[in-house]
């Protein structure tokens, strides 16, 4: 049981970056444009 004082915050600190990462990756742009960069693999030589 009291390993779950330890678990408990580690967890929520872990969502925090998460959150935090994700936050980061759209507000810089790299969901903007998903579609083409799947093409532009398949149409290189």
């Amino acid at each position: 049981m009291d390993i779950l004082y330890l678990l408990i915050p580690l967890s929520v600190i872990l969502v925090f970056f998460i959150i935090g990462g994700l936050w980061w990756a759209i507000y810089r742009g790299q969901f903007d444009d998903v579609e083409s960069e799947g093409e532009r693999i398949l149409k290189e030589p």
